[in-house]
């Protein structure tokens, strides 16, 4: 698996962005591209922008923490078409141009912090997390996703 705090690994991330378009059509899904990258951005949003995002509850949080974590941070890549949490779905269509530029922006903060700055850093949903846990669950996501749109 990629490293998500490596210069190299975060390039490539950004590199296979760029090779996107507004008019790439996804293998499979729903979301339409800009969505698509609006849907990836959540993920920093809540590390950066946790202001955006309502925190779940403490029953919420003990079912994500005991069910759900272990399948976002853990090695194993996504199946396509598995089930999206309800804040992470994107319903209207987005700028293209706006999405992409923020995403990368996300993954140049990430690699920039570096893992120091993520390890035991607390979780939207999971509570603390290693920064190998951050990273599995950052870069699993990027790959599903932009595999999802042939780049």
């Amino acid at each position: 698996m990629e490293n998500v705090f490596d210069a190299k690994d975060a390039q490539n991330y950004i590199d296979r962005i760029n090779k996107l378009t507004s008019e790439t059509p996804g293998l499979w899904g729903k979301m339409t591209v800009d969505q698509m990258l609006a849907h990836c951005c959540i993920s920093y949003e809540m590390v950066y922008e946790p202001e955006k995002h309502k925190k779940p509850g403490s029953i919420a949080k003990f079912i994500l923490k005991s069910f759900v974590k272990p399948k976002v941070v853990g090695e194993k890549a996504y199946t396509k078409n598995g089930p999206t949490a309800p804040q992470f779905i994107v319903t209207e269509r987005r700028v293209f141009e706006d999405e992409k530029k923020r995403l990368i922006g996300f993954i140049q903060k990430t690699q920039q912090l570096g893992t120091s700055a993520f390890d035991g850093k607390e979780s939207f949903s999971f509570g603390p997390l290693k920064s190998q846990e951050w990273n599995n669950m950052f870069a699993k996501h990027l790959n599903h996703h932009l595999a999802q749109f042939g780049v």
